[in-house]
């Protein structure tokens, strides 16, 4: 076999095992992406129409947030935020639609002061995603409903709150149910008549 065969042959096979290597790449990157974002993984997919623009915008978003310090909140301050709530869930059933924007302004306190940079919403929910992929479609979708003010409906109102309150479990991480407990106010009690609950109990 003359020497040019020997050498094209070479090339081909070095071309062939690159290709593997770039191939299985692209392979741990996509099951990593999707371990990772979970059902924010197909949401990117369709909100691009593309897989590799949504891979690219997910990489992207995973590279900014592991550039994050997130910063513990001391028990102090969860329990502060933890009044709050209890405070702004109180004042739901007579003010849903300034409640609703309440708690969406406490979860933007919330975020900020554990490290997240807040000055643009979509970039705050992006950085969230990388977090928290199972809640952070709500999120977005609560904060649309918080943002429309009096022209939101009572049933799109309470399950923006539901919505906030998951994201802001997370966010309060290890508080424990007695510093909640602790903090409840009167008014979650003392009314003299049943009332809906926007979480879907009642107050008495």
């Amino acid at each position: 076999m003359p020497t040019w065969a020997w050498v094209l042959i070479a090339v081909l096979v070095v071309a062939v095992v690159a290709y593997a290597v770039w191939a299985g790449m692209n392979r741990r990157k996509s099951t990593n992406l999707k371990q990772r974002y979970g059902p924010e993984y197909e949401r990117a997919v369709d909100r691009h129409g593309d897989r590799k623009e949504a891979e690219r915008d997910l990489a992207d978003r995973a590279a900014r947030r592991d550039q994050l310090e997130l910063r513990p909140l001391p028990a102090e301050d969860r329990r502060r935020y933890a009044a709050r709530w209890e405070s702004v869930q109180a004042a739901f059933v007579d003010h849903p639609h300034a409640a609703t924007a309440e708690a969406d302004a406490l979860i933007t306190d919330v975020l900020e002061q554990r490290g997240y940079p807040v000055d643009r919403f979509d970039d705050a929910a992006d950085l969230v995603s990388a977090d928290h992929p199972d809640v952070v479609e709500h999120y977005r979708a609560s904060h649309a409903v918080a943002r429309q003010g009096s022209s939101a409906d009572t049933e799109s109102l309470r399950q923006a709150f539901v919505h906030f309150r998951a994201l802001f479990d997370r966010q309060l991480g290890d508080a424990s149910a007695e510093d909640v407990r602790e903090t409840r106010t009167e008014s979650t009690t003392g009314a003299a008549t049943e009332r809906r609950h926007p979480e879907g109990g009642h107050t008495a």
